[in-house]
């Protein structure tokens, strides 16, 4: 055994710059890890190259924040240049912070239950936005195993505070239906199309936000569920609880409150007003439903300043845990469920949210679904660490579980992150991983080691041509190689073949004619 290859991607906080950070893949270095043995009452990984046990503590609390729609470049820490993100940047000189890691999907409810279940989208439950009417989405069916149901079974209070996405209010996959104890924010993402609703929900009842009435901006969502956040914390602290917080921020609409961090972005680019549906406005002309995304004069200083705001409150999640004591049993990540949008006036361009890679929101090459990924746990992850280890959202159930001291189901696609987390033992690594999105015209991507594969306007053809990319030479992938590697096509047209399970929920056209 090489006795230096468990520091091989954990490097010091000083020897880590935005430019490495964001290095091609060729210039990520890589490090193997072991498996976690769990005993009944310990964690013990296995020994060092110092021949020393490690101790993990025992069912740690675990916080899993997500953001909407923050792109990979979106963050000091991955090399943004424009946008001030102190805290974030914090959490990943203190944690370890992740260069391929991937979201469920590339739209947000898919993203979702693949986190959740533990599936990529070829085998989840929910694999695209289907909206139900007057407010919800196709919910998550009844006694779906979800991170949730297993950590609340195994005794952790588990909560919720966000948006939602996965089933109507009262439905099964209404989230107090799916291991929850406790839901606080929009039900619907539809709804959480504006920051200023009429209300959203406490658990199975409306809260009514002051001043709001979808058509006057008094009170801010986000603020009053991050507040309600920190206030389980508290009320949990003493207890071993898995808080689950979904941000609506920055997705469109672009709005935020008048205060200090907008007038630190303000005046500070150059503006092109976005014409939208306003507050007050007659909505008549919308689908049943929908309500627009606002108006915005300022569009690249509100995104910012959303961001921003974003990136205050989990400073604050991270400074509460600290002073309540717990920060050495509690394992935070931070994360986003899919790439930047182009939505409401932002301008994912101006501001390189993709970083280095092709794409964005709705689409499966890299800049869609690569996203963030920082994990921080004082004492257990090695701080200003830097991880090339290829995973993704279906990976977190499995991790989750091996933390908790149970088992996860037997039949799910996630691989835990312990041995890479933790830096002690050999961490498995994934034959593929595979996706698949039901919209513009039905799509599919597969990643086998550096080889990354995407098929376009499959949804009525499933012999479409497939692309081939080599990341580690190509991460923007900008140069289609299908023709040199036939044999590399072929492997990866049997995973898109071959990976997914049939869901007569979300079909592409040509399975519909199949009895």
């Amino acid at each position: 055994m090489d006795d230096n290859r468990g520091n091989i991607c954990r490097t010091s906080a000083t020897d880590q710059s935005p430019e490495y950070r964001s290095a091609p893949l060729s210039m990520v270095k890589f490090g193997g890890l072991a498996a976690a043995v769990i005993m009944p009452a310990t964690i013990i990984m296995s020994c060092g190259p110092s021949g020393d046990e490690t101790r993990l503590p025992v069912r740690p609390n675990l916080i899993y924040i997500v953001a909407d729609d923050l792109g990979y470049g979106d963050l000091g820490c991955y090399g943004q240049e424009h946008i001030k993100t102190p805290n974030i940047d914090r959490m990943a000189e203190l944690g370890m912070l992740f260069t391929q890691h991937y979201s469920g999907s590339t739209v947000s409810a898919p993203a979702r239950s693949s986190l959740m279940t533990g599936l990529h989208t070829g085998n989840t439950q929910i694999r695209g936005n289907r909206e139900i009417l007057p407010e919800g989405q196709f919910p998550l069916g009844a006694g779906t195993v979800t991170i949730s149901s297993l950590l609340k079974e195994a005794g952790y209070v588990t909560g919720a505070f966000g948006k939602w996405g996965l089933g109507y209010p009262g439905s099964e996959g209404d989230p107090l239906n799916q291991g929850f104890d406790v839901f606080f924010g929009y039900n619907c993402q539809r709804f959480a199309h504006r920051y200023y609703p009429e209300y959203i929900w406490d658990n199975d009842s409306r809260y009514y936000l002051e001043g709001n009435d979808w058509h006057n901006t008094v009170t801010f969502a986000p603020d009053v569920i991050h507040g309600r956040t920190l206030d389980f914390i508290r009320d949990n602290a003493d207890t071993t609880f898995f808080l689950f917080v979904p941000s609506l921020i920055p997705h469109a609409e672009l709005i935020v409150p008048e205060d200090d961090i907008l007038e630190m972005y303000r005046g500070r680019f150059e503006e092109t007003p976005w014409e939208g549906v306003p507050y007050g406005a007659d909505r008549s002309h919308l689908s049943p439903g929908f309500f627009g995304y606002c108006s915005q004069d300022e569009p690249r200083a509100v995104l910012a300043a959303m961001i921003t705001r974003l990136d205050r409150q989990v400073g604050e999640i991270l400074d509460l845990i600290k002073e309540l004591g717990i920060e050495e049993n509690t394992f935070v990540i931070f994360t986003s469920d899919n790439g930047p949008h182009s939505e409401g006036g932002a301008d994912p361009e101006y501001f390189n949210s993709s970083g280095e890679f092709r794409g964005q929101k709705r689409d499966l090459y890299e800049g869609g679904i690569r996203v963030p990924f920082i994990a921080w746990w004082p004492g257990v992850i090695e701080a200003g660490s830097v991880s090339g280890h290829i995973s993704a959202y279906w990976d977190m159930m499995p991790t989750y579980a091996e933390l908790a001291g149970i088992d996860p189901p037997e039949d799910i696609d996630g691989i835990s992150m312990v041995p890479e987390l933790t830096g002690k033992g050999e961490q498995a690594g994934h034959e593929y991983l595979y996706w698949e999105f039901h919209e513009h015209g039905g799509r599919q991507a597969v990643r086998m080691g550096n080889w990354k594969a995407v098929r376009l306007n499959m949804g009525n053809n499933p012999e479409a041509p497939v692309e081939l990319y080599d990341l580690a030479a190509d991460p923007g992938e900008e140069n289609d190689i299908a023709p040199m590697h036939p044999e590399v096509v072929a492997m990866a047209d049997s995973i898109m073949q071959n990976a997914r399970t049939r869901n007569p929920d979300f079909t592409f056209a040509f399975e519909r004619t199949v009895d």
